[in-house]
């Protein structure tokens, strides 16, 4: 009977380990209640494979070196491609006018931004010219949109949305302070007050 208790104890940290890593994976079945907010592992990289520097899921200043001018440009046209498909999705199908105004906004703004990326670009010398394809979460994060209805997409949508909005304004911010090309710095700097804002009308919502 020792042995038996004993046994029981020793295997109670394992179990309570194992749940406390349990929402680690960020599976599709946590977005849709709520906890978790994208469809990929949160080890992997965040907004995909050139874009080491929105690694962070919460929030904190990145713990790496500053994207180059390419991969930066990259990484904003990729976070500018999904916010117009994933606001033009919300305007479909959110349930609420909130959310249908913000993916409306969304459309728009990123429109902008990506515009003003193009001539930030062009101006650098050599020219920087973004690469606007989606990363695989990012993809993946519009099939779930694509597939989810009725508050099962309000919800997915918005978590998306802040976990996207603070990885853009880590990357801004790192870049405005730290990156190499003095045009896409500059671009950072003016998309950085427009990001926060967007951050904080749907962590309101």
């Amino acid at each position: 009977m020792m042995k038996k208790h004993l046994l029981i104890l020793s295997a109670a940290p394992i179990f309570a380990l194992a749940a406390c890593g349990g929402n680690s994976n960020g599976g599709t079945d946590a977005m849709n209640s709520g906890d978790t907010i994208t469809n990929v592992p949160a080890g992997e990289t965040g907004m995909g494979d050139n874009m080491g520097a929105m690694n962070g899921m919460d929030g904190n200043a990145m713990a790496v070196a500053p994207m180059t001018g390419q991969d930066f440009a990259n990484t904003v046209a990729a976070s500018d491609a999904f916010e117009i498909a994933a606001g033009k999705l919300a305007q479909q199908k959110a349930t609420t006018a909130d959310l249908k105004s913000f993916g409306k906004q969304m459309v728009e703004d990123h429109t902008k931004s990506t515009a003003m990326l193009k001539t930030a670009g062009g101006k650098a010398s050599p020219a920087i010219t973004p690469a606007p394809a989606m990363t695989d979460e990012q993809q993946a994060n519009l099939k779930t949109l694509e597939s989810a209805t009725g508050t099962q997409f309000d919800t997915a949508y918005k978590s998306q949305q802040v976990v996207a909005h603070r990885k853009a304004l880590d990357a801004v911010q790192a870049y405005a302070q730290g990156g190499d090309v003095a045009q896409l710095r500059d671009f950072a700097k003016d998309a950085e007050p427009v990001i926060s804002k967007h951050y904080d009308m749907i962590k309101g919502m």
